[in-house]
C-alpha cells in the first residue's frame, strides 16, 4: 500500500549533549580526531549512514541512545574536554599573534586576510570541491586557522556540488549528482545587525537583481562565507547559478565568477559590519575566477570620489593574486562583448553591476587577441601588486607565460614570484603514522618545526609494522570499492569473488591519483603494456596499481585516457595487480596516500603547476617516483625518492616512448628490487633507510603550515603594510597618480648614452678582482634623481646574442659634467648636474668582477616609488 503523506522523524538533543553541536559546527573536527571519535562512539551507526557528517548523524541518533549517552559520566568528560580544548584553540594567542605585530599607525591595526577561491575541499561532507584546487584552499584555511592568521574565506554554496563518478560496462565515465541540503551540511545563515539573515544582491543586465543569501562554515578560527543563489526571491535562471562546480557554459561561469566576485566583496563588507571580523586589508585571489572582486573594490573607491587610477592603485596595494595553471588553455577566456554585457554600462559608460566603475577601463585590464578576449588571469596581475606560481618551476613558467604584460623588462624581472603549495599535515597522516611522529617528537603539531631530524631514528621494525598495517588497509578498502563498482557496472554479484583477492598486502603498491587530463598521462604506463604486464606479475618482485581520478564531463581526450586504463585494469589476467576506482574524493585520498609505498607522477614537464598528492603520501612514509616538475623539481631527492629524467625531444609520441622507457627500467630495476629485498624478520632496511631520508629532509618542506607562513611573510604582511599606507595617508593614491602621469609622458624622453669601462684593463681585459667603474649619460627629461633608478645590467652572452640572467648594480649621479666633458667617476660620488637643470649627467658606480668569461654590459632607467612593488609594474624601461 502506498503511504498517503510521508514525514520525517529526527531526534533532539538532551541538554548535556548540546555541546556536541557546537563541536559539529565547527570544521576543526575534520583533523581531529579526538572530536571526530565522540561522534562515532555516539552512534557508530547512525555516524555511517550519514557519510561521517557529525551535523547530519544528530537527527538520526535514536531518542533511547541519546538518553543513555546524556547519562554517561566518561562520554560527558570526553565531551567538555573537547569542547575546552576547542575553546582554548580559538581564543589562545598563537603563531600569527606571537610572530607579527600590529599594524598602524595607532598600533592597533592588525592585518586581516579575504581568501577568495571557487571550490574549497575541507571534507567530504562539504562537497563543494573537484580537485587539487580546491583541497589546497581547504588545506590553505586549517593552516591559516591553526597558525592564527586572520583570515576570512570566501566561495559559493553548490546546490549539486561536484558530480559523482561512475562507469558503465565498457569503462567510459559517467556522472551523476546529488542535491545538498544545507540542512544536512555544516553551515548556518549569516545573520544582520536585527538578527534577520543577511543576504546582498548583484544587478544584472535587463534590470535582473539576483539576491544572494550569505552562509557560515567554521573552519578552525577561520569563518568560510558561502554565497548561495538559491533564494525564494530569484527567478528559475537565477536561482541555478549557484548550481553545480564547473558546470554550464561559458555565460554561467561569467555570472558564477560575478557572484563569487562581486557579491563576496559586499557579503564580506556586511559581515563585517556584524563585529564578527575586522574589514580586510589584503584580498587574495586563488586563481583568477575572483577577479571580478578587485572592478568591486575599484568601484567602491570610485563612488567615494576616487579616480579610476587612484583607486585602481589603492586596490592592487592590496591583492594579492596566485596563478595555478602553467598553461594559456587552463586560464578563463571570455569574449569581449558578453564581458561588456554584463557590466552593462549606462548612458555615461558607468557599470550597473559595479557602481562608479567605468566599463571601457575595467575591461580594458584583460584585454588580449586585439581586444576579442577578456583574459581572467591578465585583469588578476593587472588587478594585484603581488602575483604568485605554486612551485619555482612554475613561478619561472609564469613569468614567461606573462612576460608581454611587462614589455622591456627580462623573464626574471617579470613580478611573479612563488609560493610552493603545501598540505595540511594533520588532515592528511595516518592515524598509526602520525603516532610515530608522536613517539619521537612528542604530542606537538610538528608543522612548527624545522628540523625533523629525530625522526630519523625510527627502527625499521616499527616502521615497516605502520608500513605493512597502512597497506593492508588500503587492500581491504580497494576490495570493497572495487565490488562495489562492478555492482554499479551492471556485474552480478555470483562473478565477484574474485574481488576479494585483488592486491597482495605484501606486494609493492604504486599510487597514482589525480584529475584524469591529457598533460598528467594517466596511461603513460601503458605505452608498453607487455612490459607492464610482465612487471606486474613478476613471481618475485610483484608490483601492483591502485588508480583513481575523475576527467571534466567536457574532457573527451581525458575521458578515453581513462577508459582506456579502465580496459586494461578489467583484463582477467592483471586484474589483480591493477585497479582503478572511481569517485576519487578526500576519504579515498586519505586511505590511498596512507597505503601506497610508492607515488607516482608523471606528467608533461613543466605543464604541473605543484601538485600536492605526493606530498600527503610523504608525510606517511611513501617515496615519491615522478617527473622533475611541480614540487619535486625543487625538492628532489635521490636518496629519498626517484626522478624520471625528462627527454628533451620536439616529437610528444617520442617524448612519451623515451620517458615511459625511463619509467619501466627505474621501477622494474631500482624500485622494485629495493623494497623486496627482505631479510628473514622481514625487514626491509634499504628501503626503511629512504623512508627516513624522505621524512626527514622532504616532509618538513611540503606542511601548508610552511606555506601559509610564506605567504603571511612574503605577501601578505607586504599587501598590508602598501595597503596601510594609503589607509593613514589618503592623498597619497592622488599623488601617486599624478607621479604616474608625469613619470609616463616623461619616459619617452629619456635619454642613455656614452656608456664608459674604465679601470682595470690591461690590452682589453679585465682581470678577475680588479676594481672598473662603468658609467653612462642619463639625460632624464625633466624627472628627478628620486623618480627613477638608473641600474647597470653585467651579465654573460648567449648564443642569441642577448645576455643571461644580468646582474643588476645601481647608478648614482657623479661629479658634475655635460656629456662631452664627463669623466667617469667612482660610486658614491656627490650629485652633479640633474636633469632639473636642463641637462644630461653622468651616473655611475665601481665594482669588481669575481669571475672570469665574456660580459655584456647594458645601462637602463626604470621608475621609482614607494608604492610600486617591482620596476615592471609600469612597463617603462629605457636602456643605452
Amino acid at each position: 500500500m502506498k503511504p498517503a503523506a510521508t514525514f520525517t522523524v529526527a531526534s533532539d538533543l538532551p541538554a548535556a549533549l548540546e555541546p556536541l553541536r557546537t563541536l559539529a559546527m565547527n570544521l576543526r573536527w575534520s583533523w581531529r580526531r579526538q572530536t571526530l571519535a565522540l561522534f562515532q562512539d555516539l552512534d557508530p551507526e547512525a555516524f555511517a549512514a550519514s557519510g561521517g557528517s557529525p551535523i547530519a548523524m544528530l537527527p538520526l541518533v535514536p531518542a533511547a541512545r541519546l538518553a543513555q549517552m546524556a547519562g554517561d559520566e566518561d562520554y560527558l568528560a570526553r565531551m567538555r574536554a573537547e569542547i575546552g580544548d576547542l575553546r582554548t584553540y580559538l581564543d589562545s594567542g598563537r603563531w600569527f599573534q606571537r610572530t607579527v605585530p600590529t599594524q598602524g599607525t595607532d598600533g592597533e591595526r592588525t592585518p586581516a586576510v579575504a581568501y577568495f577561491s571557487m571550490e574549497f575541499g575541507i571534507t567530504p561532507t562539504l562537497p563543494i570541491y573537484s580537485g587539487g584546487l580546491g583541497i589546497l584552499a581547504g588545506d590553505h584555511l586549517k593552516s591559516a586557522s591553526d597558525l592564527g592568521v586572520p583570515l576570512v574565506a570566501v566561495g559559493l554554496l553548490y546546490q549539486w556540488g561536484y558530480f559523482s563518478q561512475s562507469l558503465d560496462r565498457d569503462g567510459w565515465q559517467r556522472e551523476s549528482y546529488r542535491l545538498n541540503d544545507p540542512a544536512d551540511l555544516p553551515v548556518e545563515p549569516v545573520v544582520d545587525a536585527a538578527g534577520e539573515p543577511l543576504t546582498v544582491s548583484v544587478a544584472l543586465p535587463g534590470g535582473r537583481e539576483v539576491r544572494i543569501a550569505v552562509w557560515k562554515v567554521q573552519v578552525g578560527r577561520v569563518p568560510l562565507l558561502l554565497l548561495d543563489t538559491d533564494v525564494e526571491e530569484n527567478d528559475e535562471e537565477s536561482r541555478a547559478i549557484t548550481d553545480r562546480l564547473y558546470g554550464g557554459d561559458h555565460d554561467h561561469r561569467i555570472l558564477q565568477e560575478i557572484v563569487l566576485g562581486v557579491g563576496g566583496v559586499r557579503a564580506v563588507a556586511e559581515f563585517g559590519e556584524t563585529g564578527a571580523f575586522p574589514a580586510p586589508e589584503v584580498f587574495h585571489l586563488n586563481e583568477g575566477h575572483a577577479g571580478f572582486s578587485g572592478l568591486e573594490r575599484v568601484g567602491r573607491l570610485m563612488q567615494r570620489g576616487r579616480s579610476f587610477d587612484e583607486a585602481l592603485t589603492e586596490v592592487r596595494a592590496g591583492t594579492v593574486f596566485t596563478t595555478h595553471t602553467p598553461v594559456p588553455a587552463g586560464i578563463d577566456r571570455f569574449d569581449v562583448g558578453e564581458l561588456r554585457r554584463v557590466l552593462d554600462a549606462d548612458e555615461s559608460g558607468i557599470s550597473r553591476l559595479v557602481g562608479g566603475l567605468p566599463v571601457e577601463a575595467a575591461l580594458a585590464l584583460g584585454l588580449e587577441d586585439g581586444g576579442e578576449v577578456f583574459n581572467m588571469a591578465h585583469m588578476g596581475l593587472r588587478l594585484a601588486q603581488r602575483a604568485n606560481g605554486v612551485a619555482k618551476l612554475h613561478g619561472a613558467v609564469s613569468r614567461s607565460m606573462f612576460r608581454s604584460l611587462y614589455p622591456g623588462f627580462d623573464v626574471a624581472e617579470v613580478p611573479i614570484t612563488s609560493i610552493t603549495n603545501g598540505v595540511h599535515r594533520r588532515t592528511w597522516t595516518s592515524r598509526a603514522m602520525d603516532d610515530l611522529y608522536k613517539k619521537v617528537l612528542g604530542d606537538v603539531d610538528i608543522s612548527a618545526l624545522s628540523d625533523w631530524s629525530p625522526l630519523a631514528t625510527l627502527g625499521d621494525h616499527e616502521l615497516t609494522a605502520v608500513r605493512d598495517q597502512l597497506r593492508g588497509e588500503l587492500v581491504t578498502m580497494v576490495r570493497e570499492r572495487l565490488r562495489a563498482s562492478w555492482l554499479q557496472r551492471g556485474a552480478d554479484d555470483a562473478e565477484l569473488g574474485w574481488t576479494q583477492e585483488v592486491l597482495d598486502p605484501d606486494a609493492l603498491t604504486i599510487g597514482f591519483a589525480r584529475r584524469v587530463s591529457t598533460y598528467k598521462r594517466l596511461t603513460l604506463m601503458l605505452r608498453d603494456p607487455e612490459r607492464l604486464r610482465r612487471i606486474l606479475l613478476d613471481p618475485e618482485r610483484p608490483v601492483q596499481f591502485v588508480i583513481a581520478g575523475k576527467s571534466h564531463p567536457a574532457d573527451i581526450p581525458g575521458k578515453e585516457f581513462l577508459q582506456q586504463m579502465v580496459r586494461f585494469a578489467d583484463e582477467a589476467g592483471v586484474r589483480h595487480r591493477i585497479v582503478f576506482l572511481p569517485d576519487y574524493d578526500i576519504t579515498m585520498a586519505s586511505v590511498l596516500v596512507a597505503g601506497c609505498d610508492v607515488w607516482l607522477n608523471n606528467p608533461i614537464r613543466p605543464e604541473e603547476a605543484s601538485g600536492t598528492s605526493g606530498m600527503k603520501a610523504v608525510l606517511n612514509g611513501g617515496l615519491t617516483f615522478s617527473i622533475s616538475d611541480g614540487w619535486w623539481d625543487e625538492m628532489k631527492d635521490d636518496e629519498a625518492g626517484w626522478t624520471i629524467p625528462t627527454a628533451h625531444v620536439e616529437d610528444q609520441g617520442e617524448r612519451d616512448r623515451l620517458e615511459s622507457d625511463a619509467l619501466y627500467e627505474i621501477l622494474e630495476h631500482e624500485i622494485a628490487p629495493l623494497f623486496h629485498d627482505v631479510d628473514a624478520e622481514g625487514m626491509r632496511h634499504g628501503w626503511c633507510d629512504r623512508v627516513r631520508t624522505s621524512l626527514v629532509r622532504i616532509a618538513p618542506q611540503i606542511t601548508a603550515a610552511r606555506m601559509v607562513r610564506d605567504y603571511v611573510t612574503e605577501l601578505y604582511l607586504p599587501a598590508a603594510g602598501a595597503a596601510e599606507a594609503f589607509a593613514d595617508d589618503p592623498a597619497l593614491a592622488d599623488e601617486y597618480t599624478a607621479w604616474k602621469a608625469r613619470v609616463s609622458d616623461a619616459f619617452d624622453r629619456i635619454g642613455v648614452r656614452d656608456v664608459r669601462i674604465e679601470g682595470g684593463r690591461s690590452e682589453g681585459l679585465v682581470p678577475t678582482g680588479a676594481e672598473i667603474t662603468l658609467s653612462a649619460a642619463v639625460d632624464l627629461a625633466g624627472l628627478g634623481e628620486h623618480d627613477v633608478e638608473v641600474e647597470a645590467l653585467v651579465g654573460p652572452v648567449g648564443p642569441d646574442g642577448e645576455m643571461e640572467s644580468p646582474q643588476l648594480i645601481p647608478l648614482r649621479p657623479g661629479v658634475g659634467a655635460e656629456v662631452a666633458a664627463g669623466a667617469a667617476s667612482g660610486a658614491g660620488a656627490s650629485a652633479g648636474i640633474g636633469a632639473e637643470d636642463g641637462g644630461a649627467a653622468r651616473w655611475s658606480a665601481s665594482f669588481t668582477l669575481a669571475r672570469p668569461g665574456e660580459l655584456g654590459v647594458n645601462v637602463r632607467v626604470v621608475p621609482r616609488h614607494r608604492v610600486l612593488a617591482s620596476p615592471a609594474e609600469l612597463g617603462l624601461v629605457v636602456t643605452a
